[in-house]
């Protein structure tokens, strides 16, 4: 029981710490926009980790709940152990496999001659030739029609 109690308080531990991570204070800074023509579409997925270790942290709960049901003395704690562990494993391998969304690399050559390439959700109003702007740099860049 005694086992059963500190992952409980480990996965609420836990929970506390993955809801208290952000990204700090939104600051208005300048958006670089650039403008170019599409040279390249490839359709691709995109990882939405919104939730960072969510599903490993229910599986936990729930496999070290279920193995609270098994067996008594040392080996209902080695149960408990043994379903947090793997339920926190299954948690996180179905969160990931939910987490992806369809998306597209986008590759744009700029008015400068550079070539960006851009992954974003899927817009299937782009085409290539199409005159685009790229909003952003960085992670934070997008594109957008012209």
């Amino acid at each position: 029981m005694r086992i059963f109690f500190l992952v409980g308080v480990l996965m609420v531990a836990l929970t506390g710490l993955v809801g208290c991570a952000g990204t700090g204070g939104m600051q208005s800074q300048p958006v670089e926009i650039r403008q170019g023509k599409i040279e390249q579409i490839t359709e691709t997925e995109i990882n939405e980790n919104n939730h960072p270790g969510l599903g490993a942290i229910i599986g936990g709960i729930a496999g070290a709940g279920i193995g609270s049901f098994i067996g008594q003395g040392t080996g209902k704690d080695v149960a408990i152990a043994i379903g947090a562990i793997g339920g926190a494993v299954g948690g996180n391998y179905l969160q990931n496999k939910h987490d992806k969304q369809p998306g597209q690399q986008i590759v744009v050559r700029l008015s400068s001659g550079v070539l960006v390439v851009v992954t974003q959700p899927t817009n299937p109003g782009f085409y290539v030739g199409q005159s685009v702007y790229v909003e952003g740099a960085g992670m934070n860049a997008t594109v957008v029609p012209r």
